[in-house]
């Protein structure tokens, strides 16, 4: 989740899809949020690079990283959930991008694809199987977390209309193109 400041400018409409999201959340008896929860000093804001332009790309121990705007920083306003979705129906909220040194698109590993979140355990524990996908960034975290959630052998889904995308270079089609290559269902 990204700041409600840094939306505005960054994913247009994404305020728009809260509701739909608080109507989905009635209809699933499992419900885990995501939420970013970087420290101030983490290496994938662009400010912690002198030099370096947001939305650039870096080099990183696990491989190529975007630099972005400072934003999601632990205990801000801006890292808090928007005022009207609700969390009440929540059942786990899992915080990402919590290590100052590597960030973390996906709900189920940070983004050197080996350090685990625990989500992969607590859904299989319910017998979870079948998992549905929205917020944001489609291209970004709902993608890493819908191929994660496929690759560990979920049947996985996005909801685009509950969804919004940053498109960084062409980077929501590339985004849908692998997700539908490993079987993720892409849906209105």
């Amino acid at each position: 989740m990204i700041s409600a400041r840094a939306v505005r400018w960054l994913l247009p409409g994404a305020m728009e899809i809260i509701s739909r999201i608080n109507g989905l959340m009635e209809n699933f008896p499992n419900v885990v949020l995501t939420q970013d929860w970087h420290p101030a000093d983490h290496a994938s804001f662009a400010a912690n690079h002198p030099g370096a332009a947001p939305f650039s790309l870096t080099e990183m121990p696990y491989g190529p990283q975007v630099l972005w705007p400072t934003h999601c920083v632990q205990g801000t306003s801006g890292a808090a959930f928007h005022r009207d979705l609700r969390t009440d129906p929540a059942q786990l909220i899992i915080r990402k991008g919590f290590r100052a040194g590597i960030d973390s698109y996906s709900a189920f590993f940070e983004n050197d694809q080996t350090t685990p979140t625990g989500l992969e355990g607590y859904l299989k524990s319910r017998g979870v199987t079948a998992l549905v996908f929205v917020g944001l960034a489609t291209d970004f975290c709902v993608a890493f977390s819908a191929l994660d959630a496929a690759k560990l052998g979920f049947q996985a889904a996005v909801l685009e209309d509950a969804c919004r995308a940053i498109d960084l270079n062409g980077s929501l089609a590339e985004a849908r193109r692998q997700m539908q290559a490993a079987g993720v269902a892409l849906e209105a």
